[in-house]
């Protein structure tokens, strides 16, 4: 941990944040330390159902941030998500579980942390307080106009977060601010601004709790709606599926034994052909298209497996 020395400490550099929700004592948990096991669970359990609430509440601003950070990337940009702490470890979480899940390229989603790789494990806090570093983390990545950055600071006033979502701005960039409290606590430089407003901590000031489930809930919908309007789902399966350990081959057989009716023997078949994509198997195996012509008419749809079909007249049975 970085050493803080005390003796350069000043009252005038220190903001007071009591008025923000996320710090501010929860009535519900007065005597938290004196209740049974059982009974925190239970309070536990009925303050998570907050997070869903105040995501359902933010659901326009959500919408309104997938649309824009689709309209870039289609035009070749890529979507960052920033943080410190708790915000900053669920954007990284995010990022890596979107080209195993969606085999999209690695450098498509990117999540950045305030200390680094190191932050995931260890404390990183103290690296939060500094405006600049947040610039610097962008032009490091080289961060343009076609870009889109999701600044995430539970509390709203993270300096690292601000000093980024004022970059991305400067460049034109797509800056998105996502808080757990409301603009009247806390205002954020800005494009569009998603608020999950969770209120007060069953632990005051643990916004790895109700703010930071609130925060997964989000990132989940908008990386999965976004790799949704890519083309990298086909009903309600992930097609853009590469078929590379035991688990992902079992799972690549049963959507071509559901979408393409063709069985486990014959599926394993036509995975060889098309090198372990699920997406081009299954437009072999409907189409019955040589891999080469599958291969040309999915790029000429922009990867999109249902377009390509429909362009040749094929459908496949959902029920």
């Amino acid at each position: 941990m970085k050493n803080f020395n005390t003796h350069d400490l000043r009252l005038d550099t220190i903001n007071n944040r009591g008025h923000l929700n996320t710090e501010k004592l929860n009535p519900k948990s007065k005597g938290l330390d004196k209740l049974s096991t059982e009974s925190l669970v239970t309070l536990f359990n009925q303050e998570d159902k907050i997070p869903q609430e105040s995501v359902e509440r933010a659901k326009l601003s959500i919408t309104n941030a997938i649309e824009a950070i689709y309209a870039r990337v289609k035009k070749g940009g890529r979507l960052f998500y920033l943080g410190a702490g708790t915000s900053g470890r669920l954007g990284v979480l995010d990022a890596a579980e979107c080209p195993p899940t969606f085999c999209c390229p690695p450098d498509l989603v990117n999540g950045l942390i305030a200390g680094g790789s190191d932050a995931m494990h260890r404390s990183s806090e103290y690296l939060e307080d500094n405006e600049e570093d947040g610039k610097l983390e962008l032009i490091k990545y080289k961060f343009s106009s076609l870009d889109s950055l999701i600044g995430i600071t539970a509390g709203g006033t993270t300096p690292y977060v601000i000093g980024a979502l004022k970059y991305a701005l400067d460049v034109n960039g797509l800056a998105i601010a996502l808080a757990c409290v409301s603009t009247d606590e806390a205002i954020l430089p800005c494009t569009l601004d998603i608020r999950l407003e969770t209120g007060p901590e069953l632990l005051s000031g643990s916004t790895r709790l109700k703010a930071g489930t609130a925060t997964k809930m989000t990132l989940n919908i908008i990386s999965t709606a976004l790799m949704i309007r890519l083309g990298k789902v086909y009903s309600n399966m992930m097609v853009d599926l590469s078929a590379t350990n035991f688990k992902l081959i079992d799972r690549s057989l049963r959507i071509l034994e559901t979408l393409a009716k063709i069985d486990r023997e014959k599926g394993i078949e036509v995975l060889r052909q098309a090198s372990g994509s699920v997406k081009l198997a299954l437009l072999i195996s409907i189409s019955k298209l040589d891999p080469e012509s599958s291969i040309k008419l999915l790029e000429h749809h922009d990867g999109n497996l249902r377009s390509a079909l429909d362009s040749i007249g094929c459908c496949i049975d959902e029920s």
